[in-house]
């Protein structure tokens, strides 16, 4: 287990992470133009639902069914788990915790690339079709739990005396989560990837395929500035959150290993499924969560995704998880 940690930790995504952060905490000057921040997100995302579709073209529906099937069910646990957690544990605020429930009910596609990478690095790659199942846990943890935390506003209202109402309809939250950047490009290149299957991704791999992990690696020394910006909200979010942004994670990421094993996964798809299981979104909740619950606290949800979550995933965690995958698969 230590060993998998120290290569993980001196491999060029977490390293690069780690720079970006330790470049805030100096107050460098140091931070990529938005443009090309931008531009790598695309890159990264277009490609990895392109392959994904390829690869997707040669799965049978038997290998896909029972990974769809426990990838589903993840998207319906992870945010009651958390709202519960929030709500119950930590006693915040319904509109807080179903915010929180929101970003970790989703999945991070950066956290989820990482993941990829170290299971191809220690020789246990996951199954192509993986990108299907990160398109199928996008969505439903976000709906989920703004569902929840719409409910439960409306029954505090009443019982003030009020009336139900809502800040955000449903139809808006759907198409501002459908309809977002992530979504177009993941879903879009899968469908992409395959309708052109083999021949076409042939002719645009040395673009796609070659520069894929030199372009991830400078995405996340600029990830690992924004992580180190954020981290002066620790001292607001206070200890429970400190604690709930590294054990939450471990228990949706053994139960993600754990369904993924007995749905058929191989160590590495487990493994993958588990970091996607354990990570929180930053990018698809928080306008969701804005639109529908615009009372939630931002500096909760944010600070514990990015400034906690995230890092502990990308350094500690996916070997975490590979580690309890190759035990199930024992």
């Amino acid at each position: 287990m230590l060993d998998i940690l120290k290569a993980n930790l001196l491999s060029p995504i977490p390293l690069a992470f780690a720079l970006g952060i330790f470049a805030r905490l100096v107050k460098s000057e140091f931070s990529l133009p938005k443009d090309i921040y931008s531009a790598l997100s695309i890159y990264l995302l277009f490609a990895l639902g392109l392959k994904g579709g390829v690869e997707l073209s040669h799965a049978t529906f038997d290998e896909i069914i029972a990974p769809a099937g426990v990838t589903l069910l993840l998207g319906c646990i992870t945010p009651i788990s958390t709202f519960a957690a929030m709500r119950y544990l930590g006693r915040f605020s319904a509109s807080d915790a179903a915010g929180m429930a929101a970003h970790y009910g989703s999945v991070s596609a950066v956290t989820f690339i990482a993941a990829q990478q170290f299971t191809l690095r220690v020789g246990a790659p996951a199954e192509g079709f993986m990108p299907t199942l990160l398109t199928l846990l996008e969505s439903p943890g976000i709906h989920i739990a703004l569902f929840i935390g719409a409910m439960q506003r409306n029954r505090q209202l009443i019982a003030a005396g009020g009336s139900a109402g809502e800040h955000g309809k449903i139809t808006a939250v759907l198409h501002e989560v459908l309809t977002g950047r992530t979504m177009i490009l993941l879903v879009g290149g899968l469908v992409v990837g395959y309708l052109m299957g083999e021949n076409g991704w042939k002719s645009v791999s040395p673009f796609f395929d070659s520069g894929f992990k030199g372009a991830l690696t400078l995405f996340l020394l600029e990830m690992g500035v924004v992580a180190g910006g954020r981290l002066g909200d620790l001292k607001k979010v206070g200890p429970f959150l400190l604690a709930f942004g590294v054990v939450m994670p471990l228990v949706h990421g053994a139960l993600g290993v754990a369904l993924g094993s007995w749905a058929g996964l191989s160590a590495g798809g487990a493994t993958v499924l588990g970091t996607m299981a354990a990570s929180a979104s930053y990018i698809a909740a928080p306008p969701a969560v804005r639109l529908t619950l615009p009372e939630a606290n931002p500096t909760y949800s944010l600070t514990a995704a990015l400034a906690i979550t995230f890092p502990f995933n990308i350094l500690a965690g996916i070997p975490i998880y590979y580690h309890l995958a190759q035990r199930f698969a024992a």
